[in-house]
C-alpha cells in the first residue's frame, strides 16, 4: 500500500472515529442535560397584575410563549421580563400608562402551541400589546426552523387581525445556557440562531415588530452568570431585566409612549 494511500485510509478512520465518538458524546450530554433538574413555574398561569396611576389611561399588555413569557426562574411578577416591561411603561414623566399585564404563556411551549394562547389571549378585552417570546423548546425538540417559524408567523397575523400590536422576541442565545456543556452547547447555539433567523423573517412577513435577543442581549448572558437562575438556564431577575431593556423600544413604539429608560 502507498504512503498516499495509507495516509488517506488513516485519516478515513480517524473521521469516523471522530463523528462516532462525538454523537456519543453529544448524546450523552443530552442526557445528563434532560435529567437536569430546572426551575418550575412559580407564579400563576393566568397573572395579573396592574402598574402605574389608576387615572392614567390604561394600557393592556399581554406576554405569550414559553417558560421566559411566564417568568420561570424568578418567584415575584415584578422581577419576571413582562413585570418589568410593565414598570417601565408606567413609569412617571412622558407618555405614563396604567399598565394592565397578564400573561396567557406556558412553560414548555413550542411555536405549535401559540394558536391556544392566541385564543386564550383575545377573550374578553382585546390586548394593546402582545409581546411573545417562544423558540428555545422548539430547538431542545429539534422542530424545523421554517416550521417553527411558521407557527410563529400565524399567531402574529391572528393577533394583528384582531387589532393587536406584536412584538416578538426571537429564540435566546441558547449558547449563554450553562447547564448545558460543551460541545452539545455549541450545536443548540447553532440551531437556535437558524430558529432565530426564521423567526425574524415570519414575524416581518406576518406585520409584527421583531426583537433579535440573541444579538441585543447573549453577550451580556454569556459573560455574566447572574444573568441566569440557580438553574443556570432560566434567565435570573436580572437576566429578564436585560431583556426587557432590549424589547422595551419596540414595546414602547407598539403602544404608541416615549421609552423610559433609566
Amino acid at each position: 500500500m502507498s504512503l498516499v494511500r495509507r495516509a488517506g485510509k488513516a485519516a478515513t478512520i480517524a473521521l469516523v472515529a471522530g463523528t462516532v465518538g462525538g454523537a456519543v458524546l453529544l448524546t450523552t450530554e443530552a442526557v445528563l442535560a434532560r435529567r437536569r433538574t430546572y426551575a418550575q413555574p412559580a407564579l400563576g398561569l393566568n397573572l395579573r397584575t396592574r402598574h402605574g396611576e389608576d387615572n392614567a389611561p390604561p394600557l393592556r399588555l399581554v406576554m405569550l410563549g414559553d417558560s421566559s413569557a411566564l417568568g420561570v426562574g424568578v418567584e415575584t411578577v415584578k422581577d419576571t421580563v413582562g413585570g418589568q416591561l410593565a414598570a417601565l411603561l408606567a413609569a412617571p414623566g412622558g407618555a405614563a400608562r396604567r399598565v394592565e399585564l397578564s400573561s396567557v404563556g406556558v412553560s414548555g411551549s413550542r411555536s405549535a402551541d401559540l394558536a391556544t394562547q392566541v385564543a386564550r389571549a383575545l377573550l374578553g378585552d382585546r390586548p394593546d400589546v402582545a409581546v411573545i417570546l417562544v423558540g428555545a423548546n422548539d430547538v431542545i425538540g429539534l422542530r424545523s426552523p421554517g416550521e417553527a417559524a411558521g407557527h410563529l408567523g400565524t399567531a402574529v397575523r391572528r393577533l394583528r387581525e384582531a387589532g393587536v400590536e406584536v412584538v416578538v422576541g426571537t429564540c435566546p442565545d441558547l449558547g449563554a445556557a450553562r447547564a448545558i456543556a460543551p460541545p452539545l452547547r455549541q450545536v443548540v447555539a447553532y440551531l437556535g440562531r437558524r430558529v432565530a433567523r426564521a423567526q425574524l423573517r415570519a414575524v416581518r412577513a406576518a406585520g409584527g415588530a421583531v426583537v433579535d435577543l440573541a444579538t441585543e442581549t447573549g453577550p451580556v448572558f454569556r459573560a455574566d452568570p447572574a444573568t441566569l437562575c440557580s438553574d443556570r438556564y432560566h434567565p435570573s431577575a436580572d437576566g429578564y431585566r436585560v431583556w426587557a431593556y432590549a424589547l422595551m423600544p419596540a414595546v414602547a413604539d407598539a403602544a404608541g409612549v416615549s421609552p423610559t429608560l433609566p
